[in-house]
């Protein structure tokens, strides 16, 4: 799933389609996102849980079979051939069932996989959800997540949107999750035209510093 899971708000751009246009992008990292996601959390706990309880369930058929392995091993010569063939089936009916079983949970069709996609379906959604309200808030054209496999050489921390799209998700509410979107951007612009004003101004100080030192040579 994290390597499939590549969210677009559109997909398939080129180079010379970027270099024609400003096309605004965003980046995210999709396996460090389901790693601090709550209900990412909470269902891959539940799955492990099923997961432990099967594997449990196949070791105690294991041993069973070993026991009754083991025991006509040590009571055959005492055994007719009748009594030896019929121990011999029950191994044998024990040794099917289990694998019958194993492939019912851990086979390429088994209750393993479809009990993953069914945990995942929702989560994926509730990711996708968020990507969209993100990129929307962010005015992004394209969003690439960088754990899958695509081909990304290099890529400034401002453009990853990986945190947003995590604190939404894990903001129950989402009508304030939204105002929260919309309040961190207002911090980033301002923040932003604060460094323009910062730099302008320490520009202006340069020029005047050098207009005076050249004022005093003279």
């Amino acid at each position: 799933m994290k390597k499939t899971l590549l969210i677009g708000i559109c997909v398939g751009i080129t180079t010379i389609s970027l270099a024609q246009s400003r096309v605004r992008i965003g980046f995210l990292d999709m396996e460090r996102i389901l790693e601090n996601v709550n209900d990412y959390k909470e269902s891959d706990a539940a799955l492990n849980d099923k997961i432990t309880f099967w594997k449990e369930e196949i070791s105690k058929k294991q041993q069973k079979i070993d026991e009754l392995q083991q025991k006509l091993t040590i009571e055959r010569p005492l055994l007719t051939d009748e009594l030896i063939e019929e121990r011999e089936d029950d191994i044998a009916f024990e040794q099917d069932e289990l694998n019958t079983y194993q492939q019912k949970r851990f086979g390429p069709q088994g209750d393993w996989l479809t009990q993953k996609v069914i945990f995942m379906q929702p989560i994926q959604d509730k990711i996708l959800e968020a990507v969209q309200e993100v990129a929307e808030n962010r005015r992004l054209d394209y969003v690439f997540d960088r754990s899958a496999e695509i081909l990304v050489f290099h890529s400034e921390k401002k453009y990853d949107i990986s945190n947003l799209v995590v604190k939404y998700m894990n903001q129950k509410d989402k009508k304030k999750a939204r105002e929260e979107l919309v309040e961190s951007r207002k911090q980033e612009q301002n923040a932003a035209r604060q460094k323009v004003l910062d730099q302008r101004k320490q520009k202006m100080d340069s020029i005047r510093q050098a207009k005076t030192e050249e004022q005093q040579k003279n």
